[in-house]
């Protein structure tokens, strides 16, 4: 491999488009000046787009974690009852946002690996009527699995009045998402995984129904205040410094998600799945999930006869190519394939390609080429503009 060469297939941080690049090394401006009001007013339009909704979407200098957080400390306050949806290390994560903040927090664990239905969620709430919020992930990153969104929020406000939250951090900019028609009341992402830019920057747009309980809710809070980020925004501005460069590569993000058109982003998403999903059947080697859990934009990988870590450790040093392993009770057993953003049909040929030559590396037979065909097989059969 080349020194300076590194294929990023994990999921998140995922690889930046060059003209992003280019436009987060613009000179800097003034936050508080004409040019950023300009550039808050041209981004505003394309993130609601992207949000599927009508709300503006606020934008906090932050991880991922820390819009999470945010989502937290506005929408329900201390000893409150909160629902905790938790397929995964991201959803757990949630559970432990709500512990620091002392609210009495109700776990649904479901199995790694297989998505949550909304007939356990609708069973929960009868048992349990006090709940304020129900909070699940759209994409578990740490498994690959997709929870049905849509399905969920219909359930939770047929059965309470509860808001939904979700943390679309691995897949919003990557799968539909419509926040207003599904009824999602607090929807979060990030900007390090299919939004294409760099860890930094983190998404809340919020619902007419949830701004009602956060302007009632006398929960403490400064810089993750979100009315004072919706006040600010109204008036095109942020109420602290933001991350400027980072807001010049989001609105270069938006525009080629814009000139791409949304439909055809997410087709891209869901033809990436399904090339890396049948090139490991292709090689009998299992799945962590099934194809209704399975996300557009990470894949993770179980195998049983060879060592994940292996796998990782041979491509990386011979080809530069890096997945990632698993977490927690699942780490050195499995691995995952981010396939999100600026990822195209011909990264993940290359991506199987090196794969193979690293699974015949450790010893594993397998007939090369094999994955490769499989994952041709589906470009060619669904006719896809790639």
């Amino acid at each position: 491999m080349l020194p300076d060469q590194h294929l990023l297939r994990i999921p998140g941080p995922s690889p930046i488009p060059p003209s992003v690049q280019l436009a987060m090394s613009q000179p800097m401006i003034g936050h508080r000046g004409q040019e950023a009001k300009e550039l808050l007013k041209q981004i505003k339009p394309k993130l609601k787009f992207v949000f599927g909704t009508k709300q503006d979407v606020s934008i906090i200098t932050g991880s991922g974690t820390a819009g999470l957080e945010t989502a937290v400390v506005n929408a329900v306050k201390q000893g409150e009852e909160v629902l905790v949806v938790e397929t995964g290390a991201f959803g757990e994560r949630f559970s432990k946002i709500c512990a620091a903040y002392q609210l009495k927090t109700h776990h649904l664990k479901v199995d790694w690996g297989n998505a949550v239905t909304p007939e356990a969620i609708q069973e929960y709430l009868r048992k349990h009527q006090n709940i304020k919020a129900v909070f699940t992930t759209y994409c578990e990153t740490s498994t690959g699995v997709l929870n049905p969104i849509e399905e969920i929020a219909k359930t939770v406000h047929t059965y309470s009045d509860a808001l939904v939250i979700v943390d679309g951090v691995s897949c919003v900019g990557g799968v539909e998402t419509k926040m207003d028609e599904w009824g999602i009341d607090i929807l979060v992402t990030g900007s390090q995984k299919a939004m294409m830019l760099p860890a930094g920057l983190t998404f809340v747009a919020v619902s007419d129904r949830a701004w009602k309980v956060i302007e009632e809710n006398e929960q403490p809070r400064f810089y993750l205040d979100l009315t004072k980020y919706r006040d600010n925004l109204i008036k095109d501005s942020t109420p602290f410094t933001p991350g400027l460069s980072l807001l010049f590569g989001l609105k270069q993000a938006l525009k080629l998600m814009e000139e791409e058109g949304l439909k055809q982003v997410y087709s891209r998403h869901q033809l990436m799945m399904k090339m890396t999903r049948e090139a490991f059947r292709a090689h009998d080697i299992p799945l962590l999930t099934n194809d209704i859990a399975a996300s557009p934009t990470v894949t993770a990988v179980n195998p049983t006869d060879f060592k994940a870590e292996d796998l990782r450790s041979i491509i990386k040093s011979e080809f530069g190519l890096s997945i990632a392993g698993g977490q927690q009770h699942l780490k050195g057993k499995i691995f995952r394939i981010g396939h999100m953003g600026y990822c195209s049909v011909a990264d993940v040929l290359q991506t199987i390609s090196i794969i193979e030559i690293g699974l015949t590396r450790i010893g594993k037979t397998i007939e090369l080429g094999k994955g490769i065909r499989a994952a041709q097989e589906v470009i060619l059969e669904g006719n896809n503009n790639v």
